[in-house]
């Protein structure tokens, strides 16, 4: 999608769904990693802007919290009956502006419908329960809101990385402050607040500030936000939690991976290699659940790379507004040039490159790496790129050990001709998540999302328990008829 009076229809850089509005920053020129082109500009926030937005954030949400589930509910189910009626309202920025590929953009629009539908069903959720109690008294706990959350959304998946948290935080009663990567200002934050807005939020409840580090730092020490929620790199998240924690807030941290893709002996090699393609390649390998590590017995190995090889190479590369481009773009420079590295030093240290290594701009190929081992620095890091590195073993209790033999504790995937042979090793695998006979790519707005280790804090994404303990503080009361007499 190149710069046509499509994409620049509604003036992003006057747009603010609240009073409190952007502030006097510069301007961020958004563009379309694939092509260079200036889809729109986006006036940055501010530090300043951050308290204007507490402050109008925190007067919006008292009413908030006190309207009836339904009046909640009603908001996100009208956002998903608008979005599903034009999804192109938001499909139209993933492609150019995150280098989303058709397939890619069409699925995150569908997840954020999903999402939506899901919060909505969340605002009518049982939020307590009675507890026992030795004294004649009734005695109960319940969830209430936190008040005002801080989300800090990547680039990746940005509308649908933003949404996840925005979503549940409103239907259970919160405001809102969320700051999208300034690469994807619009389908991370300014078009889903267009979007709620339409759909009947009210003013100061969502606030979009899209901007760089400084007003990140803003959001996490402000003192108005007790509860932060970040989805971004283990550094990043390593760093919120060491600012965060002396002032003893809420935190949920989403991070990264280097996920492990086990193969069995008896798996068959056709299907394996193809969802061992998709969890590797899909839009580009920049996600954190991305296959980074295809870890594959030894008596298969040889025809798992050269299939995996032969699908790496059929798959076309170039600008995602083409949908015969299955793939777009990395999102920069810098990104394209952390992932060649990673895999020129591999090579470096003895992998076997079998295709890809290869890129055109930003444009870079699917690459499979064979001959890999535990020291090259594809099997230790977290590429965020195109590559299937592939490392073989020759006993179960060493494909566990080379699973769990990382900082990362995502998700892993485990392709076999025997699922319940494979349950049975979930015992033994630090992830959060363990996907039998799937690639370990997944999330479903019904289902807890999070990792272990340098993956994160655990599950806080999706399902009623995760959202509710996620977004809200358990209060305990007690109520008895009579004043309890005391001795003194």
């Amino acid at each position: 999608m190149t710069t046509t009076a499509e994409p620049t229809t509604t003036d992003w850089s006057v747009w603010n769904n609240t009073p409190a509005g952007v502030g006097d920053g510069d301007m961020i020129v958004v563009t379309a990693p694939a092509t260079g082109e200036v889809l729109t500009t986006v006036r940055a926030a501010t530090v300043q802007d951050v308290d204007a937005a507490v402050e109008a954030a925190t007067r919006a949400q008292k009413d908030w919290a006190t309207l009836t589930y339904d009046t909640r509910a009603a908001v996100l189910r009208r956002a998903a009956q608008l979005l599903e009626a034009d999804p192109d309202r938001i499909r139209k920025w993933l492609i150019p502006e995150s280098g989303s590929g058709f397939g890619k953009a069409a699925f995150e629009v569908s997840a954020l419908i999903g999402e939506l539908n899901e919060c909505a069903a969340l605002a009518s959720q049982p939020y307590g329960e009675l507890l026992r109690s030795t004294m004649p008294r009734l005695s109960m706990s319940r969830r209430i809101p936190v008040g005002v959350v801080g989300v800090i959304s990547p680039f990746n998946f940005p509308a649908l990385l933003s949404l996840r948290s925005v979503a549940p935080a409103l239907a259970v009663g919160n405001a809102v402050i969320l700051k999208p990567d300034p690469r994807t200002p619009i389908s991370g934050g300014l078009a889903l607040a267009d979007l709620l807005t339409e759909a009947g939020l009210p003013e100061g409840l969502l606030h979009v500030l899209p901007g760089g580090a400084d007003v990140g730092e803003a959001i996490v020490v402000h003192p108005g936000i007790p509860c932060i929620s970040f989805t971004g790199s283990t550094g990043a998240g390593r760093a919120i939690a060491a600012v965060a924690a002396p002032l003893l807030k809420k935190v949920h941290l989403e991070l990264g991976g280097n996920n492990a893709l086990l193969v069995m002996p008896d798996a068959d090699i056709e299907a394996a290699a193809s969802a061992g393609a998709w969890g590797s390649f899909l839009h580009q390998g920049q996600i954190c659940m991305t296959a980074g590590r295809h870890i594959v017995h030894s008596s298969i190995a040889d025809e798992y790379v050269s299939t995996l090889a032969r699908k790496a190479a059929q798959i076309r590369v170039g600008d995602p507004t083409d949908p015969d481009n299955a793939l777009g773009p990395l999102i920069d420079e810098r990104q394209r040039e952390k992932v060649h590295s990673i895999v020129t030093a591999s090579i470096e240290h003895g992998a076997r490159l079998v295709t890809g290594g290869e890129y055109d701009d930003l444009c870079y190929r699917p690459t499979v790496l064979a001959d890999v081992t535990v020291d090259s620095p594809a099997y230790r890091q977290e590429i965020f790129g195109p590559v299937a590195p592939v490392i073989t073993y020759d006993t179960i209790e060493e494909a566990i050990e080379l699973i769990n033999d990382s900082e990362y504790g995502l998700t892993v995937g485990i392709l076999t001709g025997n699922a319940f042979a494979a349950f049975e090793l979930a015992d033994r695998i630090e992830s959060g998540m363990v996907h039998i006979n799937d690639q370990t790519i997944a999330d479903e707005p019904t289902n807890p999302f999070g990792g272990t280790k340098g993956s994160g804090s655990g599950g806080h994404f999706g399902g009623v328990h995760a959202n509710l303990d996620s977004f809200t503080e358990t209060q305990w009361i007690t109520m008895q008829s009579n004043i309890e007499r005391y001795p003194f």
